[in-house]
């Protein structure tokens, strides 16, 4: 199924902007993605005509507020494979999640218990355990990368062997390299050393398939705004044994089932992890956006993005001066590419081609440790979603170029 980018693009208002009278190409999808109309239209709908707080009233709208917000939770859990919708958790975004986590599962692990991370991470994945550390005494473990970028599983299990990691905690897909973490061999290899695993599926969500009962995943983090839905709405996948044996996270309304002045006794799932009043029209609207990317057909979708990114990495190689980071080539490079162009700072770079309407990223992405090992304090990023075109990639290499011209007169 081949999918008609214009009649795409035609659903996406904000792509009609115009910057010296060109569209903006925008090519910043890692970051956050562009809304649809459908999804504009839902947040305005609720507003409008259902807008009420979710499980605490008796009216009519208040119930539909909440069937509303139920719906949301169930399209969310069909979408990864969750056994049921109490495995889902709705937060504000990913670090919230991987916050709960560590907060609230980390609260069962005792001094000298091992966590394992990779030099991929993000910092949302990095500093909840470094913080875990500092209160509980746990131990972070780096598995290695190979020459390429791609993770050592080697050095996974020579981390392993130690016998006292309780939980790996690895990106789905790298938000600079673009590289998919190979998910199956690690989970296999976490389970039989005894360990869980948290994935950090911010930026795969948008370009594969997560079955997270196929997968066997543990936990499972992302955020709205990166498959086409608003921002301020994440998700965390948690299986059902694991979510009921952790301790609460946030206290307050709606996350109790009894309080008397002695204490309390905590909700069931999912609301033990919902506290207060929840971003509700962003998970309806994050519901949305599923159903429109299934409207549209989520593995054309992907299958678009690909070639779109296929394309890009195949064009910034011809350019002279130019070093995209980790691998060239390769089945699992998706989502996005990074790259430094020699004499000209990422930040030139990208403020330069934006002045043309060409929307990149530049500095470090969150990810500093990487960036180290990388042996560069920053890089421009390319990311990429189903609205892009080989003609916009057109574009930003022809800036590219010009801009190398620009630097050296």
């Amino acid at each position: 199924m081949n999918l008609d980018t214009d009649v795409i693009r035609r659903q996406f208002p904000f792509l009609k902007k115009l910057r010296e009278e060109r569209p903006v190409a925008y090519l910043d999808n890692a970051a956050t993605t562009q809304k649809p109309q459908a999804v504009l239209d839902r947040l305005e709908q609720f507003y409008a005509e259902h807008n009420a707080n979710i499980n605490r009233g008796m009216h009519p709208l208040a119930e539909e507020a909440t069937v509303a917000y139920e719906n949301a939770r169930s399209i969310v859990s069909r979408f990864i494979g969750a056994a049921s919708p109490q495995e889902i958790i709705f937060t504000r975004n990913a670090t919230e999640s991987i916050n709960l986590v560590a907060r609230s599962y980390g609260e069962l692990l005792k001094k000298d218990d091992g966590i394992a991370l990779s030099l991929l991470e993000h910092h949302s994945n990095i500093i909840p355990w470094m913080q875990l550390s500092k209160r509980q005494g746990t131990t972070i473990d780096w598995i290695e990368l190979q020459e390429d970028g791609r993770p050592d599983l080697g050095s996974l299990k020579n981390i392993l062997k130690k016998k006292k990691t309780k939980l790996v905690s690895i990106t789905g897909l790298s938000n600079v390299l673009g590289i998919r973490t190979p998910l199956q061999d690690i989970i296999s290899l976490a389970h039989e050393a005894g360990a869980k695993v948290l994935i950090d599926a911010a930026q795969l969500i948008a370009h594969a398939t997560i079955d997270v009962q196929e997968l066997d995943i543990d936990f499972l983090a992302f955020s709205g705004h990166k498959i086409y839905g608003p921002t301020g709405i994440g998700v965390l996948y948690g299986k059902q044994e694991l979510l009921q044996s952790m301790p609460t996270f946030l206290g307050g309304g709606d996350m109790i089932a009894s309080v008397d002045r002695d204490g309390f006794v905590p909700a069931e799932l999912p609301r033990k992890f919902e506290a207060g009043t929840p971003s509700i029209a962003d998970a309806i609207g994050l519901g949305s956006a599923i159903e429109w990317m299934e409207s549209i057909g989520v593995d054309p979708m992907r299958a678009q993005t690909k070639h779109v990114l296929a394309y890009a990495r195949k064009k910034l190689e011809s350019v002279k001066d130019l070093k995209i980071l980790g691998p060239t080539s390769g089945n699992d490079l998706l989502g996005c590419v990074s790259f430094t162009v020699d004499g000209i700072h990422p930040h030139d770079c990208t403020e330069l081609l934006g002045q043309k309407g060409i929307c990149l990223r530049a500095g470090h992405h969150c990810t500093q440790i990487l960036h180290k090992y990388l042996g560069v304090t920053a890089s421009t990023r390319l990311s990429v979603a189903v609205y892009n075109t080989e003609e916009e990639i057109d574009r930003c290499i022809e800036e590219i170029i010009a801009a190398q011209k620009r630097f050296r007169k």
